[in-house]
């Protein structure tokens, strides 16, 4: 999978089409991923004791991680992952347009 925690993606196909959003959990096994502000369904949580306040809350459900694409920081535009081996032996991924590292360092 392509995408990890704390990248910035655009959705590109569904409801949320053309919203951009900071992933907050990748999961792997599964293939998908979890944006902030993107796929947003109401939960209604009922109280379980008198401490407790129930109630209609919204909440992100993951998607595919297919329906999402890597926004470049350095070009700010919607970009494929190639993955690179750098002269020090350490893999990183890289902007297919602008070849910029998006991995922090």
């Amino acid at each position: 999978m392509n995408i990890k925690k704390g990248d910035t993606v655009q959705i590109v196909s569904g409801e949320d089409k053309g919203k951009k959003g900071k992933v907050l959990q990748a999961i792997p096994a599964e293939n998908k991923i979890l944006v902030e502000g993107v796929n947003v369904r109401t939960k209604h949580i009922k109280a379980r004791s008198a401490q407790q306040q129930g109630g209609i809350t919204k909440q992100e459900v993951a998607i595919p991680a297919s329906k999402a694409m890597v926004v470049c920081g350095k070009c700010k535009s919607v970009t494929r992952v190639a993955h690179t081996t750098l002269s020090d032996g350490t893999k990183v991924r890289t902007c297919k347009k602008c070849n910029e590292s998006l991995d922090v360092k």
